[in-house]
């Protein structure tokens, strides 16, 4: 993809939470870029670009994908400590806070930051374009940006870019191979409960006698097929916690269950952007489970789009 006129380079400078927050921001700004002709380069991404193909040997993270890395990139033990002292990361999110105080870069670099009092920024609105109409460098400074038409749009592009690595590959789908071999339908389930016995209240927080209740009432739904469940979760699980279910269980990584998710037919789970970008990077339909009262109704299940913010 060739620069076009009015291009700007968006620099990422703020960390966003875990795997899949991250995953969610770069994808927008992928898209976006994608649609505008725009560069990308997201050093917020160093503690996980060594498991994409397309960012294991750029240090700057950089969409579009570039064909040399860079001198650095060429040196793997120069390039892996970079990474794992953030060296990148801190100097430029010091740079998008500096230059937010005193812009000593004048109009041709801007910190872009979220809307105040607004869930979702949206970089498709053009008040918020005029804010760097001037600047070829923008800082972004924050996660609640998206680009929700862009998305839509260049879905395969975002898919084609967050390919895991061969060995990452293969392991997601060696997790779900065996309930292949034995259902018609296997169904993620993202299972969470650690950080959540607290977040929002525990809104988001189910025992587990309650999800395996909530996998009986989806299996009922596929009449004259078989249903099996791809379980992934941040504690250990067995089998004996699902009872009459056919069940197993991802490989125990995060990344690893992530595209085990994204195998699945189904993905099932609460609130999370982590399900959320299982259900987008596979374009498999994801039913949220927003609170314990939520009916589980296979026709509810949608694609994500990446545009809600857990």
């Amino acid at each position: 993809m060739s620069s076009t006129p009015g291009a700007r380079h968006f620099v990422i400078a703020f960390r966003s939470g875990r795997l899949a927050n991250r995953l969610v921001l770069f994808a927008n700004f992928i898209a976006f870029a994608a649609e505008h002709g725009h560069r990308i380069s997201n050093v917020s991404f160093h503690s996980y670009a060594h498991l994409f193909t397309s960012t294991a040997r750029d240090l700057y993270c950089r969409f579009p994908p570039v064909a040399r890395p860079g001198a650095l990139s060429r040196w793997p033990g120069l390039a892996a400590l970079i990474r794992k002292s953030r060296l990148f990361f801190h100097v430029t999110r010091a740079s998008a806070v500096l230059n937010a105080k005193w812009a000593p870069f004048g109009s041709r670099v801007v910190t872009l930051f979220e809307t105040p009092g607004e869930d979702v920024t949206h970089l498709e609105a053009p008040e918020l374009q005029m804010r760097w109409q001037n600047a070829p460098t923008v800082f972004v400074y924050g996660w609640r940006f998206r680009a929700p038409q862009a998305v839509q749009r260049h879905a395969e592009t975002i898919r084609a870019f967050f390919q895991p690595v061969p060995e990452l590959a293969r392991a997601s789908r060696a997790a779900v191979a065996p309930l292949r071999a034995r259902a018609d339908v296997v169904v993620g389930v993202h299972v969470r409960r650690g950080d959540y016995r607290t977040w929002r209240d525990g809104r988001c927080y189910f025992e587990l006698p309650q999800y395996a209740g909530w996998l009986r009432a989806l299996a009922g739904q596929f009449p004259g097929q078989r249903v099996a469940f791809l379980v992934c979760s941040d504690e250990p699980r067995a089998c004996e916690e699902f009872p009459g279910l056919e069940v197993g269980f991802g490989p125990g990584f995060p990344v690893g269950d992530l595209f085990a998710l994204a195998e699945c037919d189904y993905v099932l789970g609460p609130l999370s952007t982590f399900s959320q970008w299982a259900s987008f990077h596979g374009n498999k339909p994801l039913l949220h489970l927003r609170d314990k009262n939520t009916r589980v109704e296979r026709e509810q299940f949608r694609v994500a789009d990446l545009l809600e913010v857990p």
